[in-house]
């Protein structure tokens, strides 16, 4: 008899507790096991009949998705955010309250596919991380010069050439050694970035999507290899508005006492809901992208689209998040489709 098992695991560090269910609901095993690849595998294939396999998103769960999804029937990598808190908290507890949740189908998955976008995935990660930490470089190196009443609005601060002529400015030989090892930090940080601006963009040509997606609007080279590896494939999203969100462009809204007594009988309310902001659960990466699109072409090719919403009333904030939802969405139809951008098939902006 081929027995279906849910098993739930709870990753660590250095261990991973694992309860294992039947059918009904019953712990028929448990371990405590090294977070290791050969641990966890071998311990998967003492179990015999169709496994289920669920462990929540963290820092491990990328791999461990990829080291068991061979192996089994269904892996779930589950948002732990959406697992309400329960009395009791210990690691054994967890394993089988996730298992548990994965026999009910309660659990809220977490995208993890698409083995043709990994590498890309890792770049765009490499990429951002060094543009991180180079931004964070020159916050320190304004702020030393600020803390001492010195302007240094602008951008000619970074340039090599007037290194010596901001130097000047400093009165000790302290502070002159610290910005000159900021200056050396940002220096070999730029090369860095530039290493991994050509590696992602080789990786990036290398999908068929790329071309699609650099003839949006907005989209440049780094925003479309970006788009790529983060979404991984359009066919994820069933609609805009779930991309939307996804890219936490989607308003959220709240309403209470939707329903009324006229004449005796239940109607509706008239109350309009209440505007809460964007979404607070998405991905940074893909918001920025999106954003930054949108303030490219409000000062380029959708200018006079922009400057009609501001004319009308709208805030400047209001009117990019509305080029930027217009842009997703024309993302994510022309990536569906497989086709290039063309203006001529596209609504006007103000009907989106």
């Amino acid at each position: 008899m081929n027995q279906i098992k849910y098993i739930g695991m709870d990753v660590h560090k250095a261990t991973t507790v694992i309860v294992v269910l039947n059918v009904a609901g019953k712990a028929i095993a448990e371990a405590v096991i090294e977070t290791t690849s050969s641990s966890i595998l071998d311990f998967l294939k003492s179990q015999r009949g169709t496994l289920h396999v669920t462990l929540e998103e963290g820092t491990q769960a990328a791999w461990l998705y990829d080291l068991i999804r061979p192996h089994v029937a269904n892996v779930v990598v589950c948002d732990p955010r959406k697992i309400p808190k329960q009395g009791t908290k210990a690691d054994k507890i967890d394993a089988k309250r996730l298992a548990e949740l994965l026999r009910t189908n309660a659990l809220t998955p977490v995208y993890h596919g698409e083995q043709s976008t990994k590498d890309l995935k890792e770049l765009i990660q490499s990429y951002t991380s060094v543009v991180e930490d180079g931004t964070r470089i020159k916050n320190r190196l304004k702020a030393l010069f600020r803390g001492r009443g010195i302007d240094c609005s602008g951008s000619s601060i970074y340039n090599p050439d007037e290194w010596k002529q901001w130097l000047s400015k400093l009165d000790t030989v302290a502070v002159r050694a610290r910005a000159n090892r900021l200056w050396e930090e940002l220096e070999f940080v730029e090369r860095l970035c530039e290493e991994a601006q050509q590696e992602l963009m080789a990786e990036a040509r290398k999908h068929a999507a790329f071309k699609i997606l650099l003839s949006i609007p907005g989209i440049g080279p780094v925003r479309a290899a970006v788009i790529l590896g983060v979404a991984g494939t359009p066919h994820r999203f069933r609609s805009k508005r779930q991309f939307w969100t996804y890219c936490g462009l989607s308003v959220v809204t709240e309403t209470s006492s939707e329903y009324t007594m006229v004449n005796g009988r239940v109607g509706r309310s008239k109350k309009p809901p209440f505007v809460r902001g964007l979404n607070r659960n998405y991905s940074r990466t893909l918001k920025w992208t999106f954003k930054s699109a949108a303030k490219t072409t409000a000062s380029g090719p959708w200018k006079s689209h922009f400057d009609v919403m501001v004319a009308n009333g709208t805030r400047e904030s209001l009117a990019l998040l509305t080029l930027a939802r217009k842009i997703a969405s024309i993302t994510l139809a022309l990536w569906k489709r497989g086709e290039r951008y063309d203006q001529k098939k596209v609504k006007m902006l103000h009907a989106a």
